[in-house]
């Protein structure tokens, strides 16, 4: 390879170069996914087994697990559960939803005696045509065109709407398009029946789904090509659920990828969009950036518009959380959970010139490595996440933001869920390499040494006006330092209204100066 030397080409090339640079680090650090060669060694957890926290604030003890990889114990054995990615409780407490990314299927249990309720299968052919409404348009096919809807569904994440009374799950992949490079699906389970009741298109390779507070909207994260679908949920019919935009986080992947030679698109798939969030009041919508030039990409949901990057989160945005005031994150591969208060980052959104931002004065606890999903305890002391590459559950006082505990999980957890009461977390472990760990459920029970109270949400968003009238205050109850009250003058309302103040004393100042000057006269 010969190296231009002249001026005009010298950027361009240097360019390419610190690309070739950030994709190889990228690929280095996102172990998202099953297929690396650093597979940690395999360990099992064991029922019964237990740990206390440091200051004796909790007790965490495996109760039992569903597993498919010894079928000696036939006790725990449940043939369903193949490399499963999620878990998911439902909001009345009484069932809880795991997805079988392997199994092509969710397989739905009792949370009171853990007995296995039913198995949604995710194998479509013609005669399930009734589902489809039409298609949207944005996502086209363009790399196979017969029977696409004849396929088997890999289920991923999910989320609630509607107050608990669907589910919505997306699909890796459909099981032809072999290099995620097609649109994918997703399914609505209807859960009082447990049944599909409704099939939609998606982008390419869909990971992550968000349901809106006032759950009209859902947002299908794109993993696969750096898009975010957004759909309109609002009407009481599922066959009138309709696509309404399709948002691009600055570029959209051109995928032409082989047709029979798999490549890697747990990593290769731009800026590898993972978690996904609404902010309280639905104004805005968070995704994290695993790799790439990383940050989280702030959407706009009043506007439809992407605003841009927020930089200054350390690498590898992996689950992104909103709970009381706090902005939660964790960092995947080094193993962190990090946190900032909501309305200084979105300060520093609403305060972006260009399409990034740099934000300072993140919190952080390290954890075990390969932190996947978090989850917050009902009060939200305590936040629990799953540990992948160490295969451990975590437990961080969120108060001082300190490690407090761990306790073994069967390799390799990603998924994590909590019940209402906190009593019960759920951590679903996914298989990595060939036949390397996966295929378990853990099921934790949690006693804490003081009552754990739900916390009331209120919204914790200091919006615009609230700034106009002078209230600084978080909804945490501290003040804002003094990096919030610059964001906050910064914004465009803030700006606005200094320039109406200014604009009234030079008035005022004027006035004074004229009639001193007729009395002078």
């Amino acid at each position: 390879m010969t190296m231009a030397i002249n001026v005009g080409q010298k950027s361009i090339n240097m360019r390419c170069i610190l690309m070739v640079f950030m994709t190889m680090f990228s690929l280095s650090i996102l172990g998202e996914d099953k297929g690396k060669t650093d597979i940690p060694p395999v360990i099992h957890s064991k029922i019964g087994s237990s740990i206390t926290t440091d200051g004796g604030e909790l007790t965490i003890r495996l109760l039992t697990k569903k597993q498919n990889f010894d079928v000696s114990d036939v006790n725990t054995l449940d043939g369903n559960i193949n490399s499963p990615k999620s878990a998911n409780i439902h909001p009345n407490g009484k069932k809880m939803y795991i997805n079988s990314l392997e199994g092509c299927a969710t397989v739905v249990y009792s949370t009171q005696n853990y007995e296995r309720l039913k198995v949604i299968k995710y194998s479509f052919n013609d005669s399930h045509q009734s589902l489809w409404g039409k298609p949207s348009a944005l996502f086209p096919f363009t790399h196979y065109s017969k029977n696409v809807n004849i396929f088997a569904g890999k289920p991923v994440e999910s989320t609630f709407s509607h107050k608990g009374r669907y589910l919505w799950i997306p699909f890796y992949r459909r099981t032809f398009d072999i290099n995620a490079q097609d649109p994918s699906a997703l399914a609505v389970i209807d859960t009082e029946q447990d049944t599909i009741v409704r099939l939609m298109e998606t982008g390419p390779l869909p990971k992550m789904i968000a349901c809106s507070p006032d759950g009209k909207t859902i947002a299908v994260t794109h993993w696969g090509n750096n898009t975010v679908g957004i759909i309109d949920a609002s009407n009481a019919n599922p066959m009138e659920w309709h696509y309404t935009d399709k948002i691009v986080i600055d570029y959209e992947l051109q995928l032409n990828l082989s047709l029979d030679k798999p490549v890697n698109r747990d990593s290769d798939s731009g800026y590898c969009l993972r978690g996904t969030v609404f902010t309280p009041d639905g104004r805005y919508l968070l995704v994290g950036c695993m790799t790439g030039a990383y940050g989280i990409a702030v959407i706009d949901m009043q506007d439809r518009k992407y605003l841009g990057r927020v930089l200054g989160t350390m690498p590898n945005v992996r689950h992104i959380l909103i709970f009381d005031g706090w902005l939660y994150l964790s960092i995947n591969k080094s193993g962190y959970v990090q946190r900032i208060r909501l309305n200084k980052f979105l300060n520093a959104a609403r305060a972006m010139k260009g399409k990034t931002t740099v934000l300072k004065g993140w919190e952080q606890c390290k954890v075990p490595a390969g932190a996947r999903t978090i989850e917050l305890s009902p009060s939200g002391r305590y936040i629990f996440a799953a540990c992948n590459i160490d295969s451990k559950l975590a437990v961080v006082d969120s108060k001082e933001m300190r490690l407090i505990g761990t306790i073994d999980v069967d390799s390799y957890p990603v998924g994590l869920a909590i019940s209402t009461d906190g009593s019960r977390v759920i951590v679903t472990s996914q298989g990595r390499g060939e036949n390397m760990g996966g295929n378990a459920v853990n099921i934790f029970a949690v006693e804490y040494s003081s009552e754990e109270k739900p916390l009331v949400r209120e919204d914790s968003l200091m919006t615009d006006s609230a700034i106009v009238k002078g209230n600084i205050t978080a909804s945490t109850g501290s003040s804002l330092d003094i990096d919030d009250i610059i964001l906050a003058i910064c914004s465009k309302r803030g700006i606005a209204v200094i320039s109406v103040v200014i604009i009234f004393i030079t008035a005022i100042m004027v006035s004074i100066r004229l009639k001193k000057k007729k009395n002078e006269i």
